[in-house]
């Protein structure tokens, strides 16, 4: 059987992402990264979307928290509150993690290599975003690159495939392909906070809701308040 190594954070769309990788026939390696993010809830939602499948989950530490410039890795700044959707700016925010990607996916490259793999499938959306520069399709060609001309595979003739299934699709096409693939959506969290319940008022959180909302779909995860 043919195997992939898919990224896992334990949000919404890393969780329809590895949905994605075995309903297209991968049998898949999970990877999550504590990298120094303000809370583990994510990581905790990720071992339970993993144990759903079945799958073999690696959970690498490499903290990034010396990166200052992060809401997500800086415990001195804060992450943006909005009360809509609509709030949420297409720029570069607070909560951009230098380089994050860029150092999953050579991770991933590394273990998919080691594992025999065929393909790397990470959940980046370039739709429904929060202006993140490697969230891109073109982050993904020029990395494609990178992995045809610095592994073995790849000079070799046989690439490691990165492959984004949800590159471009909204919010509310992530949530009805989840629902569709029967992915475990009670286990995901996508708030940028780490608190009791979602706090309703992040990007992550606003994009999320508007996904759901527009898609007709309750979301199974709580909220602060009366979210």
């Amino acid at each position: 059987m043919k195997k992939a190594v898919v990224l896992l954070s334990g949000g919404l769309d890393s969780t329809t992402t590895l949905a994605c990788a075995i309903n297209d026939g991968y049998e898949v390696i999970a990877l999550s990264m504590l990298y120094g993010q303000r809370h583990s809830k994510e990581i905790e939602s990720a071992k339970k979307v993993a144990e759903h499948y079945h799958a073999k989950h690696i959970i690498v530490e490499m903290d990034m928290s010396f990166l200052h410039s992060s809401a997500l890795t800086s415990q001195d700044l804060k992450v943006p509150s909005h009360n809509s959707a609509s709030e949420v700016k297409a720029d570069i925010p607070v909560t951009y993690v230098p380089a994050r990607n860029i150092s999953m996916l050579s991770l991933a490259a590394g273990l998919c290599e080691s594992e025999g793999g065929d393909a790397i499938y990470i959940g980046a959306n370039s739709v429904d975003y929060s202006g993140y520069p490697d969230c891109r399709p073109e982050f993904f060609e020029a990395f494609q690159k990178v992995l045809n001309v610095g592994t073995k595979c790849g000079v070799q003739g046989s690439p490691v495939k990165i492959i984004t299934p949800i590159l471009s699709m909204s919010k509310a096409e992530i949530v009805k392909l989840a629902t569709k693939l029967g992915a475990p959506l009670q286990y995901t969290w996508s708030c940028y906070n780490g608190g009791e319940k979602a706090c309703g008022h992040c990007d992550s959180c606003l994009l999320r809701l508007k996904g759901f909302a527009e898609a007709g779909i309750k979301d199974p995860v709580e909220y602060e308040g009366s979210i």
